[in-house]
Order: structure tokens, then C-alpha cells, then sequence
């Protein structure tokens, strides 16, 4: 174990350019956090003890991220402009949704 590191941390090793005062982190260890993302951006804290800790500053929570993906963005885009534009139907109950469902995979002859 390397010094103050925990037993449940990941410990990497990191690439320095003092002359630019720059960091490169590992590819998987920017992925996993979102920080291969446009505008990502990392806090640093400086302890008392003289460790520095990376924190990532994410617009939303990593494993949030699925949900700001520009696919999903656009399916979410997609589906206010159907309701937007009334294309919706509403349901006095779950039975009367399921029963139109039925309808409906029959009348597409996919029941």
C-alpha cells in the first residue's frame, strides 16, 4: 500500500510537465470520472498534511452521465415536443394503458 492511500483507492501514477504546470491523468481514470468531456473541470485541495487530492467538478454526477448524452438529450427533446404538441394520450388507470397497448400491438399485428 502506498503511504495514506487507502486499501479501497485506486492508486495511479501520473505524468508531470512542470514547465507548462500541467497534470496528465490515465485515460480510464478521465473516463470513468467524465473528465474527457468538454468543460471538465477538476477542483484541487491542498491539505494540512501536504496531500493533494483531485476532486472532479461535474455538471451533474458521473453516473448520471448516460442521461446528458446528446442521444438521450435528443430523445428528451423529441418527447417535450410531443407533448408540446398534444400527441399524448392519458390514462384514468394502469389497466386501461395496458389494454390500449394491447390494442395497439394487435392492430400492428405484433400480438
Amino acid at each position: 500500500m502506498i503511504s495514506g492511500v487507502a486499501e479501497s483507492a485506486r492508486s495511479h501514477f501520473v505524468t508531470l510537465s512542470p514547465s507548462r504546470g500541467s497534470i496528465t491523468l490515465p485515460a480510464e481514470v478521465r473516463h470513468r470520472h467524465c473528465l474527457d468531456q468538454p468543460g471538465a473541470q477538476v477542483e484541487i485541495v491542498e491539505r494540512d498534511d501536504g496531500v493533494i487530492e483531485l476532486h472532479p467538478l461535474l455538471p451533474h454526477r458521473a453516473d448520471q452521465a448516460w442521461f446528458w448524452a446528446e442521444r438521450w438529450q435528443a430523445m428528451e427533446r423529441e418527447a417535450q415536443d410531443d407533448v408540446s404538441a398534444g400527441r399524448v394520450e392519458t390514462f384514468g388507470s394502469a389497466g386501461e394503458f395496458l389494454a390500449d397497448l394491447e390494442r395497439e400491438a394487435s392492430e400492428r399485428g405484433l400480438a
